[in-house]
């Protein structure tokens, strides 16, 4: 495909991605689900799990994909926009982040991060050496500490993006509950990209180069938050308007500390997530942070994101679970995941002193896996570390551990907004870094 007809297949393609979150979000919330998992699902329909099963023609008319990548597809313009869409909301995740809460939870934020991370992982470990010993669910070139490491990294995983929004979704964003939540499910996320980084290194015989990815993302943090983060602090003023408004150089300026941050964690080998969301928690707060928000989080929330789901639903395939063994397996993996991220996280938060209430909705939110489970199974299948079937396993698991957290978090924490008991002035995005 040439320019011109890229342009006219993407033009296409958006309007019926944001057609068809918008009309799948109309019914989704009359269960009771945000936005956001109506998007997940529409990005899963869309692909060959249901609109290509039903209608192969004219999704492959309307999607054109090729696996191999040799052509100039769908999936050459679609990853790019999606990833500046997720790194543009993450970006403003991190500039409505309560530093400050996190501060005065941070025994709580690693405890909770701690607990989810292990127990899953561990659990992930002995499901993965069942299945090494007992089934064809890893290739034969996967070694059992390469299949222990993926599969448990796999299960700690929280669906950090999702996560976010969920949060947002629920006007959690603020309170202890909510900054707890992801302050852990940042920590969780970045552990397990590093697992995953040392397994794909492993994968490919260069095991030096997890040293690189790790040390490339404590340095970064440290540069961000330690040299831009107050030099940016001291420019602030520069960048407002005598109405005090955010004019439109520090638009630029954050936008651009936006994508240099995306840029280096990806190149490291982490995700643009967590360069993105660095780079906003390092953001100056009151105006800049305000008016920031106001300008760009509709585009990115309501035109980039759904882009970004419907690529990672383009390569899912549920239709590979057809054998009731597949299915036994999938509840196991399930069981393992919920017991896992759920309990663990409620009674770390818990045996730090957070209420019981708030305590079971951290779990509940904890246990959201989304759509950073599909990309690290995905980077898995490709790299043929697992197999299809396992593939098809944790897409499910992915989708059912998401679609649980709002009904469940609705029936045992109730849908009125928690106290802010560490709130005692400015609102989340007024508040100092």
């Amino acid at each position: 495909m040439n320019n011109l007809e890229l342009a006219i297949q993407f033009f296409l393609q958006i309007a019926v991605i944001l057609l068809a979150c918008r009309l799948v979000g109309m019914i989704a919330a009359r269960f009771g689900q945000p936005q956001v998992v109506a998007e997940m699902i529409t990005g899963v329909l869309l692909g060959p799990s249901l609109f290509g099963l039903v209608a192969p023609e004219w999704q492959a008319w309307l999607f054109p994909w090729d696996p191999t990548q040799t052509e100039r597809d769908t999936s050459s313009y679609l990853y790019p926009a999606s990833q500046l869409g997720l790194a543009l909301y993450m970006f403003i995740v991190g500039l409505e982040f309560r530093i400050d809460i996190v501060q005065k939870r941070m025994k709580s934020s690693i405890a909770v991060s701690m607990a989810g991370m292990i127990v899953p992982f561990l659990l992930g470990c002995g499901l993965a050496w069942v299945f090494y010993h007992h089934t064809e669910l890893f290739p034969e070139k996967t070694s059992l500490i390469e299949a222990m490491l993926f599969l448990g990294a796999s299960m700690c995983i929280t669906a950090f993006p999702m996560l976010a929004r969920i949060i947002h979704f629920k006007g959690l964003a603020g309170t202890t509950m909510g900054t707890v939540a992801i302050g852990a499910g940042a920590l969780d996320d970045a552990m397990a990209w590093i697992l995953l980084a040392v397994v794909l290194a492993s994968f490919d015989g260069e095991i030096g180069r997890s040293l690189y990815n790790i040390g490339g993302a404590l340095g970064y943090v440290a540069v961000t938050l330690g040299l831009i983060r107050p030099v940016i602090a001291r420019l602030s003023r520069n960048f407002i308007e005598k109405d005090e408004t955010l004019s439109d150089a520090g638009l630029v300026v954050g936008l651009a500390l936006m994508a240099l941050g995306a840029w280096f964690t990806d190149l490291i080998g982490l995700h643009a997530v967590f360069g993105a969301f660095i780079m906003g928690a390092a953001m100056p707060r009151g105006v800049f942070a305000r008016d920031f928000i106001a300008r760009v989080q509709p585009l990115a929330v309501t035109l980039l994101l759904p882009l970004f789901f419907t690529y990672s639903g383009l390569n899912t395939k549920i239709g590979l679970l057809n054998t009731w063994f597949l299915w036994g397996m999938c509840a196991a993996v399930l069981a393992a995941a919920v017991l896992g991220k759920w309990a663990a996280c409620t009674l770390a938060a818990r045996a730090t002193g957070i209420s019981g209430r708030e305590s079971m909705g951290i779990g509940i939110l904890m246990n959201a896996r989304g759509l950073m489970e599909l990309i690290i199974i995905n980077i898995g299948l490709q790299r043929g570390i697992i197999s299809e079937g396992l593939f098809a396993t944790l897409v499910v698991m992915a989708v059912v551990t998401t679609l649980m957290a709002s009904p469940i978090f609705e029936k045992l924490v109730g849908s009125g907004k928690p106290e802010r008991p560490d709130d005692d002035g400015p609102n989340p995005v007024m508040s100092p870094g």
